[in-house]
């Protein structure tokens, strides 16, 4: 194990808004190994400076002569050194705001090693650099020859540095005392300070001339310009900038001053400095002590946390109905699960609950002992008596026929599933593929292409009513239409594109035909490997890169450049996983706040569509809802769509029945289920707000007729009590 420990001693560095220290690390290692490499390696990737010490007696002296913001132990191999002793030594000798201990399974992996730096330095490190940061601040007043005096709102005086005791003529302990007001002189004007308090609290600068009193009695006067700075943690500091050399006079108040008188006390106990008394040798360590009370008074807070603790101060001040809501909103922001509506009773709507309980959950573990065995270790292959075509210009001429108008909305992708005896996403995808160049940009052979495509489909099951190869292919239609769309165009990197089409082809590769929650119930195998968790997209994700790589016949990936090849594999992997239905609301949510609103409230157009955190979200809402498009698609298309999903959950219920596991959606037993209830609940929950916002990005007018044409066909059903996909013939 290697225990971390971030020193967080200051060092004389200018502080700005920005804090951009370089981070120093100091492996202590007794030998080099796999680990100490791979640490090294990881260190100079992230940017780090690293220092290797191989005795206790030269990392004491090496981490006393530079302060290392992190320490690596190799606690491993105890008849080198004691590494726990170094660490208590570590701890006796810096003076630290605090010291993160943590232990590090051994794992030589060199991305393991740098993703670790990399979430220390995204989490401790630069937090307590940001206090580190803090404390220079502090001592910086401490050492100024201006004087500086922070008071309260209501003018008691907090905190005097040594420079206003010898300017001002006032010994800190004298203004310290209990309720001490700031000295005023009669030489203002008495509305002088209600005019700058006025100013100050409106968050609005104020200059002017101000007197200030020294303990002789005399009257200092100066031009001040005095600028109210909003600071973390619900801290408001005033910053007062002299013109003038005799004073810089800050007001500082916390954001419970506006409550009740109770938190007064509490409030100036949070301030308190009068342990710093004089400038002597003793007073020097007594203002490194209260500098570092100061900062542990400050906190690094979360936005959410910073939202809560609004809530709870507008509280304070608000009738009582209003505080009442107050705390119900609390109670929801202080749950994780922000996006996901909660559903009613079953009662309400048994379509609805069955339906969205089935498709977001991951199942109710029952330990029964029936456990669903999926096989995922045996691949399929190609099958040898198939013909498939060489290449485009080999595509016989009937199945080149049906894809004549394969770049249209309403292409038939059933025409071209019968066409080719129910493997349509080879030809589809040797079309597509070569319609954006895709081969040009991944430097593959078309050959290569072909055999890929084919081995992908390969490991889609056709016994599957709906997740086979012919959804895949209709995902990878609707995929490729999007991406003509000119604000998609807009947005997205040719890296992008490729990305977005290699994972609507494989989304659903090896689907069993069964949702994430009966496999979790069931205990299989693939529930167990991925922890109940995105069991499915994690599964079709990491099979295609398996299938992809493990032959250079079908490896389409063979010719790129390495990072641009981690960059593209991230991005497929993304798309993959945000086709679970867990996180549906929390992605169009974001999309809809973070695109959505600021288009149309006319901003800048450019850096919102090719800012990076919204081109993901950009290709996340593109393959959602490629994948879960039928409802937008011509009539007859959305109902073959809706009877197909229908059989695969009847079968999930017969099975469930049969092996006595519990049944995820009882509304799907085929004797009672009502197909047009499925779909009316299916649109009203997942679909229709998700197009409205893609139509308000894309512009897909067509797509929205159909919903509604769709929509209204399906409610006429079931006006009429019926349950089955058409009404029955006249």
């Amino acid at each position: 194990h290697c225990p971390k420990i971030p020193n967080l001693m200051t060092h004389n560095s200018h502080v700005g808004l920005e804090i951009a220290l370089l981070v120093l690390v100091l492996l202590v290692f007794a030998k080099d190994d796999a680990q100490s490499n791979s640490f090294c390696w990881a260190c100079e990737r992230a940017g780090f400076r690293c220092n290797v010490a191989r005795t206790p007696e030269a990392a004491l002296e090496s981490f006393q002569e530079k302060n290392h913001d992190l320490i690596i132990m190799d606690h491993r191999h105890s008849r080198y050194f004691d590494a726990e002793a170094l660490c208590r030594y570590v701890y006796s000798t810096c003076v630290c705001v605090s010291v993160v201990t943590q232990r590090y399974v051994e794992n030589s992996n060199m991305m393991s090693c740098y993703n670790e730096l990399i979430q220390l330095h995204h989490g401790e490190i630069r937090a307590q650099i940001k206090l580190r940061a803090c404390n220079a601040v502090f001592t910086a007043l401490e050492q100024s020859q201006e004087a500086i005096e922070i008071s309260s709102e209501d003018q008691i005086i907090q905190y005097v540095n040594p420079a206003y005791e010898c300017i001002m003529g006032y010994q800190r302990g004298e203004l310290l005392k209990e309720n001490t007001e700031v000295p005023k002189s009669e030489q203002n004007k008495p509305d002088l300070l209600d005019n700058i308090s006025s100013c100050l609290r409106r968050g609005k600068e104020w200059q002017g001339v101000y007197y200030a009193k020294k303990k002789n009695g005399d009257s200092v006067q100066q031009n001040v310009k005095m600028t109210p700075v909003v600071g973390q943690g619900g801290w408001c500091v005033r910053e007062c900038v002299c013109s003038g050399v005799l004073m810089c006079r800050c007001c500082g108040c916390v954001s419970d001053i506006q409550q009740s008188s109770k938190h007064k006390d509490r409030r100036k106990g949070s301030l308190d400095v009068r342990s710093t008394t004089s400038r002597g040798s003793d007073g020097s360590s007594q203002r490194r002590h209260s500098s570092m009370a100061r900062i542990h008074s400050m906190t690094i807070e979360a936005p959410i946390t910073k939202v809560i603790n609004i809530i709870n101060a507008a509280q304070e001040s608000s009738p009582m109905p209003v505080a009442e809501a107050l705390d119900r909103v609390l109670e929801i922001l202080r749950t994780t699960e922000l996006y996901s509506p909660q559903l009613g009773t079953k009662e309400e709507d048994p379509h609805t609950n069955d339906l969205v309980g089935g498709l977001m959950t991951d199942g109710l573990r029952r330990l029964s002992g029936n456990e669903y065995i999926l096989a995922t270790k045996q691949l399929h292959h190609i099958p040898g008596h198939l013909t498939t075509p060489l290449s485009l210009n080999d595509i016989p001429p009937c199945i080149a026929q049906t894809m004549e108008n394969e770049d249209s909305w309403d292409f038939d992708i059933f025409n071209l599933e019968s066409a080719t005896m129910k493997r349509p996403l080879t030809y589809l995808g040797l079309k597509i593929f070569s319609r954006f160049g895709v081969c040009e940009f991944l430097s593959c052979p078309e050959a290569t292409l072909r055999s890929w495509l084919q081995i992908i489909e390969a490991n889609y099951h056709s016994s599957n009513s709906y997740h086979n190869s012919t959804h895949a292919a209709d995902v990878l239609h609707a995929t490729a239409y999007f991406l003509c769309k000119e604000r998609v165009k807009q947005s997205l990197d040719p890296i992008d594109e490729v990305a977005a089409l290699i994972a609507a082809t494989v989304h659903d590769v090896d689907h069993p035909g069964r949702t994430n929650s009966f496999l979790c119930n069931a205990g299989s195998e693939l529930a167990i490997l991925y922890n109940d968790t995105a069991v499915l997209e994690s599964h079709h994700a990491a099979l295609a890169f398996q299938i992809t790589t493990r032959d250079d016949k079908c490896n389409i990936f063979k010719n790129m450049e390495r990072n641009e090849y981690r960059t593209l594999r991230q991005a497929v992997i993304d798309m993959v996983l945000a086709t679970e239905m867990t996180k549906h609301f929390e992605h169009v949510n974001k999309f809809v706040n973070s695109i959505n609103k600021p288009l149309a409230a006319l901003e800048e157009n450019g850096s919102i569509l090719t800012a990076p955190e919204n081109r993901i979200l950009v290709k996340r809402m593109l393959i959602k809802c490629a994948d879960i498009s039928n409802p937008c698609r011509p009539l007859e298309l959305c109902i073959e769509w809706a009877g197909r999903i229908s059989e695969e959950y009847f079968a999930q219920t017969d099975e469930e029945k049969q092996q006595g596991l519990p049944v995820v959606m009882p509304v799907f037993d085929r004797n009672t289920c009502s197909i047009p209830k499925s779909q009316i609940s299916f649109i009203d929950y997942f679909i229709t707000d998700m197009f409205d916002a893609w139509d308000a990005f894309a512009d897909l007018p067509n797509l929205m007729q159909h919903l509604d044409n769709n929509f209204k066909y399906w409610k006429s059903l079931d006006e009429k009590k019926l349950h089955s996909l058409r009404p029955p013939p006249e």
